[in-house]
């Protein structure tokens, strides 16, 4: 059985937002659903002695221990004032980026290559970067010699991030050799999108 007053929270942003701000033209705390960074919208259920109330519309709020079921609007410009600090102050979420690579070997693709000040300038973002490097090949080949490339493969893609003496405070280098396909193949087939480097900033 749920507390006489609870939420549940089915948003990560909907959960920032339950800070016990006061709304100004109410002096009564609020809650706000906010939709994510790519735009998809989760949903929060309050429920109390009186009954539900269920945002799930981006912007949607209700105020804590308001009338079950009712909901109002909030306006960008109010959710900056009560919960902008907040907001700021939230660590930067992780970035992935997939790097691919030439055939049999360690030099990147020329689609690839122009993608690199990409992750170093989402690296130069964060005070403390931490980075995971991850190479992948194909399964062309015996998998010893693929797990050997692919280990090359991320040790290159690491120097190439760290010559920029970037202040990078972790990096971590692994190698899955062709274990971990992005497209699944038979042994021995070629397949671009999976002789990769998979690097993760956060």
């Amino acid at each position: 059985m749920m507390p006489a007053n609870s939420l549940t929270i089915l948003s990560r942003l909907a959960l920032f937002a339950i800070s016990g701000i006061v709304l100004p033209a109410c002096s009564q705390s609020y809650v706000v659903l906010l939709e994510e960074d790519e735009g998809s919208v989760g949903k929060v259920r309050i429920t109390t002695h009186e009954g539900i109330t269920v945002l799930e519309k981006a912007r949607e709020g209700a105020k804590i221990g308001g009338k079950p079921g009712k909901t109002f609007a909030v306006s960008q410009q109010q959710i900056d004032q009560d919960f902008g600090a907040a907001l700021a102050a939230s660590p930067i979420k992780p970035v992935s980026f997939q790097l691919y690579f030439k055939e049999g070997g360690i030099r990147l693709t020329e689609a690839s290559a122009a993608d690199l000040p990409k992750i170093l300038e989402e690296i130069g973002r964060r005070p403390a970067p931490d980075i995971s490097v991850i190479g992948h090949t194909d399964t062309v080949g015996n998998a010893q010699d693929n797990e050997r490339l692919s280990l090359d493969r991320a040790k290159t893609t690491a120097s190439l991030l760290q010559k920029n003496r970037l202040h990078v405070i972790h990096v971590t280098i692994e190698s899955h050799g062709e274990k971990n396909p992005l497209v699944p193949t038979p042994d021995n087939t070629e397949e671009p999108r999976n002789r990769r480097v998979e690097v993760t900033v956060r």
